[in-house]
Parts: C-alpha cells; structure tokens; sequence
C-alpha cells in the first residue's frame, strides 16, 4: 500500500506525549535528550510532568510536538525494523503548520538540534508578532473554502485583517485576523448557515498577514540553517504539492508564517498521486480524523506509542 508520512501541529500536544516511548527505548530517549541539550532547556520534563500552562505556550508547544514525532520516526525506523523514507511505498511526508519541520527533519532535509531551535524562535517570533488581545482566530464549521472566503473578505474593513487561515477539511476552515474582524466573520457564517462557528482558545492569530513580523525573523533565522534536499518529497502547506529544493523549501517556510495552511487540498494532491495510507506520525489522531473528513477512500492512522508501533509493522 503506497503512504504518506505527515506530522501533526498545535493543538495535539498533551502532558505526557512520548512517555511511553521515553521509557521503551533509547532511541527515543536520545531525540528527547539532544533536543533538550540544543534548547538548553528541559523540555522533557515539561512534556512529561509540567503544566497544560507552560506546555500550552508557543514557544514550548512547537519543539515539543516536533520531538515527539521525531522519536517516534527513529523508534519506527531503528527499533521497528521499518525505514519509511527509503521503503518504496512512501511517497511523500507533509506536516500541518509547525508539523511541516517535523516531516522536513524525519526526511533529512533539518538536522534535530537546528529544527528545535528553528521552532523555538518560531514559537517566540509568533507569540511576539502581535500584541496580546489584537488577533484572534475562528473555527467554522459547515461552510466550504469558498463561502468561507468569501466571508472573509466581508469581514475585513477599516484597516482590519481577517483571512482563511487554515483549509483543514470539508467543512472545518480557520479564520485568523484582528479580533474585531474575525468577530463580524463569526456573525457572517452564523448568518450564511454555518454549523457552527467559535472562537479558538489561542495566544495570537496564526497563519495571517499579521505574521509578518514573524516571518521576517523566520526569513533570517532559516537563511543562517543548512537545509538539504529530503529523502522523500514534502507536501508543502503553501502551495499544497511537493517540493524537494533546499531553497524553495526554505521561502516556502517563509511563506507558512502567514500564508494559509493547504491541508485539506495537500492530502488530495498525495492522494491524486497515488497515495492509498496516510500515517500519523506523534502526539494525537487530529490529522488521522481529517483525512476521514476529506477523503473515505483514503485510509488513515497514528503511530504514537510502542503498541502502535508494533502494530503497524506486524501489519505490513
């Protein structure tokens, strides 16, 4: 069965992720141990016993949920006999937001250190771009990309922003921008028929031109980093197909920070080319339940502990 690897973003991260990994093998330990030495921070403490408050911030979140997938990969790869990358049935790997530095260090492209401290600068950067309680973000639920642009747009007046910031699914898209505007877009699609439509509990509006300020800092921190080529090809979020240029890869990077994430139109393009599985691959089953969402056809799965593991491989 031809698959896609892809890594999830904030909002599946949850005190003790990765534990049982942690205790099972020294593989995992040792992607826990050297991202904690390159943040010169202990993040596994945290992520283990800490607080839903301190693990919840942005700065912490990022590198967390990226170091719980990458032990996963190395566990699937070293312990579990199974080298994805250079197995003929992967095809791509892709991450939702923060998930696409994730994929991109499974598939070689970032060494671990420099991806935890890309996303901790990233996690700073975001948090900082705008000030606390000027950006806010929306779920809603019930209306295609379409209305949802449309709606917007409406929203968005008198200097204020608001856009689609996340394509999640059929019927799931985020709207991100100053609060007053993502408020009236709340009002918008209540009228226009939306199932629902809610404010997120988040610090800042992601994924908009808000950002700006972020990318700036991203575009300088990723031109000081080596990036090369992945072993297997990235969906990536912006432009919703594969990329495998170190120098696209890094403006593409760029781009995320306040461009929208493509996830519902990135699962179509692995699945019109060719892809029959998608595996995810860390903390959570957010990605697994979208790819239902999006497509029936397409089957989906998590990998987030040794059971799950042993699983997979046994079922090869």
């Amino acid at each position: 069965m031809t698959r896609a690897f892809v890594f999830p973003g904030q909002g599946s991260q949850s005190i003790g992720m990765g534990k049982e990994l942690f205790d099972a093998f020294e593989t995992a330990r040792d992607v826990f141990q050297e991202v904690d030495d390159a943040l010169e921070q202990n993040l596994s403490k945290m992520i283990f016993n800490g607080e839903d408050s301190d693990l919840n911030m942005t700065e912490n979140t990022q590198p967390a949920l990226m170091t719980v997938s990458i032990a996963t990969a190395r566990v699937l790869q070293k312990d579990g006999g199974f080298d994805f990358l250079n197995d003929a049935n992967t095809k791509f790997v892709a991450g939702h937001s923060l998930g696409e530095y994730s994929a991109l260090t499974a598939a070689g492209a970032f060494n671990l250190s420099d991806t935890a401290r890309l996303l901790k600068i990233r996690g700073q950067a975001m948090q900082k771009a705008v000030p606390a309680g000027i950006g806010a973000m929306a779920a809603i639920l019930g209306l295609d990309m379409d209305d949802v642009t449309v709606i917007a747009k409406e929203a968005s007046e008198n200097d204020n922003i608001c856009s689609s910031a996340n394509d999640n699914s059929t019927g799931q898209v985020v709207v991100s921008g100053h609060k007053a505007a993502v408020e009236r877009a709340i009002e918008l699609a209540s009228a226009k028929g939306a199932k629902r439509a809610i404010m997120l509990p988040v610090s800042a509006p992601f994924h908009c031109a808000l950002m700006q300020p972020a990318a700036d800092v991203m575009a300088e921190a990723l031109a000081d980093v080596t990036i090369q080529k992945p072993v297997v090809p990235l969906v990536a979020n912006v432009i919703a197909s594969s990329v495998t240029d170190p120098d696209e890869i890094r403006n593409f990077l760029v781009e995320q920070v306040t461009g929208m994430v493509r996830w519902r139109e990135s699962v179509l393009y692995m699945k019109e080319n060719s892809v029959e599985e998608l595996i995810e691959m860390g903390a959570g089953k957010v990605l697994t339940g979208l790819t239902r969402r999006i497509d029936r056809e397409l089957k989906g799965s998590a990998i987030g502990t040794p059971e799950d593991i042993e699983n997979f491989v046994n079922n090869l």
